[in-house]
């Protein structure tokens, strides 16, 4: 497996689709600021929470982890470690080959409304996005942001082309537009797309829009599997 903080070497397209980043100075440190204390509150609030799921995960499989890590590739190509809550058996990556001819959606992404890895307990914290909740440790040390594109896979990004690599210039989210624009149901072209859109014109209102969107949709627990 490769090492957290190596980096993918890419090279955005100089092309008439190349994405004008939204890098302003002020934006990006009031960004940070929300990060930072959103991410805090949530660690701290939600702590019960970790405990209850900590221990359902181990009635349900004591040998297996708690948390998942996984390498993924965030903003610049870099690559960083990822966490969740465990939702699937311990050898889901040795079983991923033999499943990839059920991919139910497109280009570079694997999704399986009924993926057989999943436990009973994952299921659960699945649907309601608990699995994500460990991301706001990420988003702390600085790897994630509260809303950006979802980061990818260094499999997925191998299979980019130049213009899909442009989701790598900024830093990427727990949640995004893709997130709250049908996540599961939306196919890989239109999830890029998305993602381009909110680079462009990401600002702070946005990102709170997002956010109370992502909250609504997870209360729903829409479209997730």
């Amino acid at each position: 497996m490769a090492k957290s903080g190596s980096a993918v070497s890419f090279q955005i397209e100089h092309s008439r689709q190349r994405v004008i980043v939204n890098d302003s100075k002020g934006y990006l440190i009031l960004k940070r600021l929300m990060d930072i204390c959103g991410a805090l509150f949530g660690l701290v609030c939600l702590s019960w929470l970790f405990l209850i799921v900590a221990i359902l995960i181990k009635l349900e499989d004591p040998k297996g982890p708690v948390f998942f890590r996984q390498v993924r590739i965030g903003k610049d190509g870099k690559e960083f470690y990822m966490y969740k809550f465990r939702s699937m058996v311990t050898n889901a990556e040795e079983l991923l080959e033999s499943l990839l001819h059920l991919n139910e959606t497109t280009g570079a992404m694997f999704k399986m409304k009924d993926d057989p890895r999943v436990t009973k307990v994952g299921r659960f914290i699945r649907k309601t996005s608990i699995d994500e909740l460990p991301q706001l440790w990420n988003v702390l040390k600085g790897e994630m942001s509260l809303v950006g594109p979802r980061p990818p896979l260094p499999r997925e990004v191998a299979q980019y082309t130049e213009y899909h690599k442009q989701r790598l210039l900024v830093t990427p989210g727990c949640t995004g537009l893709w997130q709250v624009s049908g996540r599961s149901n939306v196919g890989f072209r239109e999830m890029v797309e998305l993602d381009l859109f909110y680079i462009e014109n990401r600002n702070l209102l946005l990102d709170i829009k997002i956010i109370l969107k992502t909250l609504k949709t997870v209360i729903n627990s829409e479209n997730a599997y």
